[in-house]
């Protein structure tokens, strides 16, 4: 630890995807008040998540490339400064407008979230490295299961600059933490950033690649869709207020914990492929029962927020094996596999949460948001599926 010449700790790699996380559901419960602050619509806030997805997804095209070409280390370094000044954007913004640019600015930090998982590749082999990642993402996701609640806590005692003011400060400390600590895992390659894009279609090609990276796109869909309207189904239509909405909120991340544990504790006896069916079918199956509830009038914040827990378990399983299995099509690109990965997850996430953002009133209720994530997760199973057919297939 706190070694610079030397590779990571894991509780660093940990903390640096706990950090893109959450930056992005910190100050979900202060939606309401900073509609209210800005004087706009709640919709126009709302972007601040689907923006911010969507730049992410854009950010992780290029910082895998890079991050080959140049390194691990001086990428994450850049990254974190870059967050620092557009989180004291996001503090003194004037407008909305202005606002949503810097809240867009801030998806740099996904430098952390993408550089974690191509270092741990970088040092374990593929079976290892999926526990390795389940670890991690375990670890991490103790920041999404407790930040809403922690961001509702100090929205209703200090405002919804305090969740920004909070950021600043962690993210001072984990430049610190990087710069103490993270030696370079990768082997920077001696060829220009136009010849590292090019290798791209390598990558591209690979079938094997699509259905693991499909795969975890459309596991973790459910989960984006859920960001974009369990804001609204909280406030709106159950009424809670911020601290409580927090609180609630949580409920996958307790399940991903549990699927992150699975798959550190399990992902090398039983291999990736297995895992990934599991999770993706306990994904879709709790979100079908809470959909087949509400639509018979059963519906309540208990039962919305309650079945929530199986989306988490089965992306705890799904997304550290299927990031492992598509990591590993071509290792000495681990870092472009990785950011185009997440590209695919996180572009595809941002469509989900604009989409179901835009298709809940307080008419509607919460069908149409879990319908969207069903849709999403049965997605997953049929790529997982394709999986096992081509390796049969390869087999014999």
């Amino acid at each position: 630890m706190l070694n610079k010449n030397t590779p990571p700790h894991i509780a660093t790699l940990i903390m640096l995807a706990g950090l893109a996380a959450l930056s992005m559901n910190i100050f979900l419960p202060s939606l309401p008040g900073m509609t209210a602050y800005f004087q706009t619509d709640y919709r126009l806030m709302q972007l601040s998540v689907a923006l911010y997805l969507g730049v992410n997804a854009v950010l992780q095209l290029f910082i895998g490339p890079i991050a080959d070409r140049y390194g691990r280390r001086p990428v994450l370094l850049w990254g974190i400064s870059l967050f620092l000044v557009a989180t004291l954007g996001c503090l003194f913004a004037p407008t909305a407008g202005i606002f949503l640019i810097f809240r867009m600015s801030q998806a740099v930090i996904v430098t952390g979230m993408v550089l974690s998982r191509a270092i741990v590749r970088d040092i374990h082999d593929q079976d290892s490295a999926a526990s390795m990642i389940g670890y991690v993402t375990m670890g991490m996701a103790l920041v999404p299961m407790i930040s809403p609640a922690v961001g509702g806590l100090l929205d209703a005692a200090f405002g919804w600059k305090a969740n920004f003011w909070s950021l600043l400060i962690l993210g001072c400390l984990m430049l610190w933490l990087t710069w103490s600590d993270l030696g370079e895992t990768g082997r920077p390659r001696d060829i220009s950033l136009f010849q590292q894009f090019a290798e791209y279609p390598l990558i591209l090609r690979s079938r094997r690649f699509w259905a693991y990276a499909l795969a975890a796109a459309a596991a973790s869909g459910a989960f984006f869709a859920y960001l974009g309207g369990a804001p609204f189904i909280g406030s709106e239509i159950y009424r809670l207020p911020p601290e409580t909405l927090g609180f609630y909120f949580s409920a996958p991340a307790i399940g991903y914990f549990a699927g992150n544990f699975i798959s550190g504790k399990f992902s090398r006896r039983w291999g990736i492929n297995r895992m990934i069916l599991w999770g993706s079918v306990i994904n879709s199956v709790g979100i079908g029962i809470s959909l087949l509830l509400h639509m018979a009038g059963m519906g309540s914040v208990g039962v919305f927020f309650g079945f929530m827990t199986a989306v988490g378990l089965g992306n705890g399983m799904v997304i550290p094996n299927a990031t492992s299995g598509s990591l590993s099509v071509i290792p000495h690109l681990a870092g472009t596999a990785s950011g185009l990965g997440g590209a695919i997850m996180i572009g595809g996430g941002a469509a989900l949460s604009a989409l179901a953002g835009s298709m809940l009133s307080l008419e509607t209720g919460a069908t149409p948001l879990l319908l969207i994530m069903l849709l999403s997760a049965l997605a997953a199973i049929g790529a997982v599926l394709y999986i096992y057919r081509r390796e049969r297939h390869l087999v014999r």
